[in-house]
């Protein structure tokens, strides 16, 4: 008897253990295959592995954008895929579970849904395509697919991962996760205003952390600056070196018209930044205020809240998140509310409702198409006037000569009289807005006299040389646009006001600049470090000795450069978050230690300690780089290693310079860190750019179809 019951027992478990390994795909939902049948569609693979499709249609394009990036990235593709789809949680666990919990909080298929159809003819015949490739692909290779009842995508499954992605590049990750934790809401944008619409001091503010301390660099130069004539721009986005943000190059031709160079993410039909043959762009992020949270007043159920004077139920949703623990998915229920005002988090200090910019619109879908397409300057801001894209600065340039910094935002038109730094009052319409101010009221300068335009995270007030200075009183500080500089940017107007006429030669040294100002955050932090009293530790007296002998240039070349670029990374988080500085104290103390730990004394040479490491065995690559986290030349985040080097996963990722010249003839070069095939480690592409990444050097993009015939290029049909 008490066998039969063990073996029944035993058997009750193998059940369930294969129930929580079996059951989350049974219970995904199938959605029906997208109906597209490519016309004609090419790829060509150049010396460096860069994708470059030719189709008859764009929609043949779109379809050859996802099959190239999938042999390349399938792996990444997944992964983003699994999260518009709430099942990020059963490929990555909890930290996807997460990522599940804010795409339903958001409701991100919601939107989707009802935004589809509304979507021009041609959009979705475009994404609808891109996921045909997708299906294609995973159809062909069944091995690599990742989670079971993932595929077949749709048009709708890409449209959400644009939705679910866009608002936190502004921040909106920081404040869910500071509601969610019971933490000091961290809030973007300018100073803070009181009720009155009086300024704050800075001091007050409240801050948090910055989006994932994104950086970038974007520059213009102008035919009248230029030694040639040439009009010349540089992207130069700061990106995770892998994963669902980091960069993948691509050149996209169809016979509509569809011509463009540059580089987009994983789950994008089309490039976001780059050139096609009239005109060209890049990105930095920016960082106004776009978000506001609300504090509701609830009644004793907590299933009520009172506006304006009434009181009105709450949405509320049930789901199970999927959380992947070990070989199994475990279900966990939770709950997200809903307000007229937006998304509801319920806490220990009360429930908070967030409304954002571009919150439950997908219309940043047609923009960067629209973006793609432009053939002039009138047709392109035509399509940033559409105002799809909520956030990121514009850094433009054409082969007229015209060059352009656009603090692109989708601002709240909001009320005055209300503190909208801080946590505003939810049972009252009066500061609920409903409507974003038009793009002529978004800060721009067009064709300063100065001849160069640049953006490095700072306040657009200051985007050309002295002189070209936007009037930052002529703007509403109701916008929360930011005030503050970073040495990024005080090193590019130092070297562009100093170089005179630029040549090729001469932008290409200001983009790899890796030297401090002597000036702002970093001067007052070195002088802090410098005052210590360090009597009783001849180890930081030594320290201190080297640092005074430091060149202010993260060039590894001097002395001190890997002392100062560890000194000074703690230093420019603060700055860059808006937070306290640290201890200079305990910062020089585990800076000491580490070096002495690892490195056997205080100054080995930056190349040694500051690497860019990928892969493992006979496809590993281990090289010096240079640069620090806000140098013009960007190292900005790394992991340590436990030989204690420093692993680069974040800064300089995709580059390109482009020029026109004075004819308006465009021609361009790039680089990336590793390679296109970047989680492929069996291909001739996973690291074949690295040595030139770290040397400073670039690769020609063979824009025009006949040069890159020419070049000996493999072409394929998917």
């Amino acid at each position: 008897m008490l066998r039969r019951i063990l073996l029944g027992f035993l058997l009750l478990l193998v059940l369930t253990a294969a129930s929580l390994a079996l059951w989350e795909p049974l219970t995904a939902e199938a959605p029906v295959a997208p109906a597209f049948k490519p016309t004609d569609v090419r790829i060509a693979r150049d010396k460096f592995g860069v994708p470059h499709v030719f189709g008859k249609t764009d929609a043949d394009v779109a379809y050859g954008v996802a099959y190239a990036h999938a042999e390349d990235d399938f792996s990444t593709l997944q992964e983003v895929l699994a999260m518009t789809r709430g099942r990020a949680g059963a490929m990555l666990g909890e930290d996807g579970a997460k990522i599940d919990y804010a795409e339903a909080l958001l409701g991100v298929r919601a939107t989707t849904k009802r935004d589809w159809p509304r979507l021009p003819a041609d959009v979705r015949a475009l994404f609808t395509a891109y996921a045909a490739g997708l299906n294609h692909y995973a159809e062909k290779h069944p091995g690599e697919v990742r989670l079971s009842g993932l595929f077949p995508a749709t048009g709708e499954d890409v449209v959400a991962g644009f939705v679910l992605r866009s608002p936190f590049f502004f921040g909106l990750d920081s404040v869910l996760g500071s509601l969610v934790e019971n933490k000091e809401i961290g809030r973007e944008g300018g100073p803070a205003l009181d009720a009155t619409g009086k300024l704050v001091p800075r001091e007050l503010t409240p801050v948090g952390t910055d989006p994932a301390d994104n950086g970038s660099n974007g520059m213009a130069v102008a035919p009248a600056r230029s030694t040639d004539g040439a009009t010349r721009l540089v992207s130069n986005s700061h990106q995770p070196w892998t994963g669902g943000v980091a960069w993948y190059e691509l050149v996209v031709h169809s016979e509509e018209g569809w011509d463009f160079a540059g580089a987009n993410f994983p789950g994008s039909p089309y490039p976001f930044l780059g050139h096609n043959r009239y005109l060209g762009w890049t990105n930095t992020v920016n960082r106004p205020d776009l978000i506001d949270v609300y504090k509701l007043v609830l009644d004793d159920s907590g299933e009520n809240y009172r506006f304006d004077g009434q009181w009105r139920p709450l949405e509320k949703t049930r789901l199970w998140l999927k959380v992947k623990v070990g070989p199994f998915v475990l279900p966990v229920p939770r709950t997200t509310w809903r307000s007229v005002h937006g998304p509801v988090v319920k806490n220990e200090k009360g429930a908070f409702a967030i409304r954002y910019a571009g919150i439950d619109q997908a219309n940043m879908v047609t923009q960067y198409y629209r973006l793609n397409k432009a053939k002039s300057f009138a047709e392109w801001r035509a399509a940033m006037a559409g105002q799809g894209v909520p956030a990121t600065n514009f850094i433009y340039a054409d082969a007229k000569g015209n060059i352009g910094l656009f603090y692109n935002a989708m601002f709240p038109d909001r009320q005055p009289g209300f503190n909208w730094r801080g946590v505003l009052p939810g049972d009252t319409s009066a500061d609920l807005w409903t409507k974003t101010l038009p793009f002529d009221r978004v800060p721009a300068l067009v064709n300063p006299r100065s001849g160069y335009v640049m953006n490095a995270n700072n306040t657009p007030w200051v985007a050309a040389g002295p002189g070209d200075e936007l009037d930052a009183a002529a703007f509403s500080p109701l916008l929360g646009v930011e005030d503050d500089m970073t040495n990024r940017a005080v090193r590019l107007i130092e070297l562009f006001e100093a170089s005179g006429q630029i040549d090729e030669a001469r932008l290409k040294a200001i983009k790899y600049d890796t030297a401090y100002a002597k000036t702002g955050y970093a001067k007052a932090w070195m002088d802090r470090v410098l005052a210590l009293d360090t009597k009783g530790d001849p180890a930081l007296a030594r320290a201190q000795k080297l640092l005074r002998q430091w060149d202010w240039n993260l060039d590894g070349r001097g002395k001190g450069d890997a002392l100062a670029l560890m000194l000074l990374r703690p230093a420019n988080g603060s700055h860059y978050q808006r937070r306290a500085a640290p201890d200079p104290r305990t910062v020089l103390k585990e800076t000491v230690a580490h070096l002495q730990e690892h490195f056997d004394g205080l100054d080995p040479k930056l190349g040694t300690v500051l690497r860019l490491r990928h892969g493992e065995g006979a496809n590993r690559v281990d090289l010096p780089l240079d640069g620090g986290n806000d140098t013009v030349r960007a190292s900005t985040l790394w992991d340590v290693e436990p030989d204690g080097r420093l692993k680069v996963r974040h800064g300089d990722s995709f580059i390109m310079f482009v020029t026109w010249d004075a004819e308006g003839r465009v021609r361009s070069e790039s680089i990336q860190p590793f390679g296109s095939a970047t989680t492929r480690p069996g291909s001739p592409h996973y690291n074949d750019q690295a040595p030139l990444f770290v040397a400073h050097k670039l690769k020609p993009v063979l824009f025009d179809p006949a040069a890159l015939k020419a070049s000996g290029a493999r072409f394929y049909r998917p």
